[in-house]
């Protein structure tokens, strides 16, 4: 028993190695060494196997990243803008304990720059800096690809925005209606592709 433990000194793997030194006691004196062997083997494969798949289970959530989360490029060829048209702008999401945060810059044909922050997370309304177009965002995680957002102003919904991430995470498209950062009114769809 104190062998075992010596080889397997991490707490996780010494109780296995317990367990198997027990059962490994039971084995029949009138077995051939060669089949004993072949038992101690068998036995140390299965908790080998079990071990690793323990592993990958607890493991996989912890490195399924948010699709969202990096930098975003607008592509101003497949966008299709409301009443102000755009040169250009970027989106960098970023994620912390369940809260996004999104940096955004966009660029009019003026050639002026607007920039803005929001916060989000799933379910609550998160306050907004004053000045902006919304002063509180009400988030809802539809899928792990998709978003909806009402934007609010003094309690009023003032906008809604409906975001989607492409299955195979290159393509963000941003369906904005009501108030818009770059202050256009109607509808539009902007098409940002992962930086």
């Amino acid at each position: 028993m104190r062998v075992v433990a010596q080889r397997a000194p991490f707490l996780i793997f010494a109780t296995p190695a317990r367990i198997l030194a027990r059962s490994l006691r039971f084995v029949p004196e009138r077995v051939a060494p060669k089949a004993h062997a072949m038992i101690k083997g068998d036995h140390m494969k299965r908790l080998l196997s079990l071990i690793l798949l323990a592993a990958v289970f607890f493991a996989a959530p912890a490195f399924a990243a948010d699709p969202i989360v990096g930098s975003w490029k607008l592509n101003v060829a497949k966008s299709k803008f409301a009443d102000v048209a755009l040169t250009g702008g970027t989106r960098v999401y970023t994620e912390a304990n369940g809260l996004y945060t999104l940096d955004q810059k966009l660029t009019g044909a003026d050639g002026k720059e607007r920039s803005g922050r929001a916060q989000y997370r799933d379910g609550k309304e998160e306050k907004q800096a004053p000045g902006g177009v919304a002063d509180a965002t009400l988030a809802k995680k539809i899928d792990a690809n998709t978003w909806d957002f009402d934007l609010k102003k003094a309690g009023k919904v003032v906008g809604h925005v409906h975001r989607v991430v492409s299955a195979d995470g290159k393509t963000l498209t941003v369906h904005n209606s009501g108030a818009k950062l770059s202050g256009a009114q109607g509808d539009e769809t902007l098409v940002f592709d992962k930086q």
